[in-house]
Formats: structure tokens, sequence, C-alpha cells
């Protein structure tokens, strides 16, 4: 009988040995800290200022990191001349072909300065 127990109890003392040796090489408790986290979308939002389109601000949470958030302004509801204001500000005309300068109607006098004598 002693015999018996004696051999259970290092069987079992074997079996808690290699249980903790392969659990040992598979990473163990250590292996939740190396290891990604496995998920699409993050936890962390960052306090922003909504601006609303009439003026209002709200404070919300948002995933980026930006200070002001601004909705657009729908052009359907403005007034005539407030949306052709926003308009002409939006896309300026065209601009202004401006003459090139020749080397025929460059006066070198006007140079003679900056020659060295």
């Amino acid at each position: 009988m002693a015999t018996l127990s004696r051999t259970l109890g290092a069987l079992w003392q074997h079996a808690v040995a290699r249980r903790l040796h392969t659990s040992c090489a598979r990473g163990g408790s250590n292996r939740t800290a190396v290891a990604r986290l496995r998920r699409q979308v993050y936890g962390r939002l960052y306090p922003t200022l909504l601006v609303k389109t009439d003026g209002s601000a709200v404070r919300i949470r948002y995933k980026e990191p930006k200070r002001i958030l601004m909705l657009p302004v729908d052009s359907n509801t403005l007034p005539e001349a407030e949306r052709k204001a926003r308009l002409r500000r939006q896309f300026p005309g065209r601009f202004q072909v401006q003459k090139e300068e020749t080397f025929e109607e460059i006066n070198l006098d006007e140079y003679q300065r900056f020659w060295k004598k």
C-alpha cells in the first residue's frame, strides 16, 4: 500500500511538473501581456467641441483627437444672396492672365547699380 501511494504521488508530481513546464513554454501568464487585442473598434474617445450650423456648440466624445468639428451648412436652406456669396468665396473668378515681360522691354540702365565694375 505504501509503495502504491508513493508511486501515485510520484506520478502526480510528474504530471504537475509537466503541466507547469508546458504552460510556461506556451507563454503562461505572460501570453496575454504580449498578444495583440483582437477588436475592430477601440474604446478610446477624445473630448471634442461640435459646432452646429446655427452656431451652438456641444461637447462630444469623438474617435479622433480633434479640438473642433463643424457641421456643414445646407446651402438649400440659405437665402439666395447668402448662397451666391458663399459660392463666390468658394470658387473665385478666373485668374487674370498677366502679360509676360520680354527682354526688348527691359531698360538696362535701371540695373546698372547691380553690376560689378
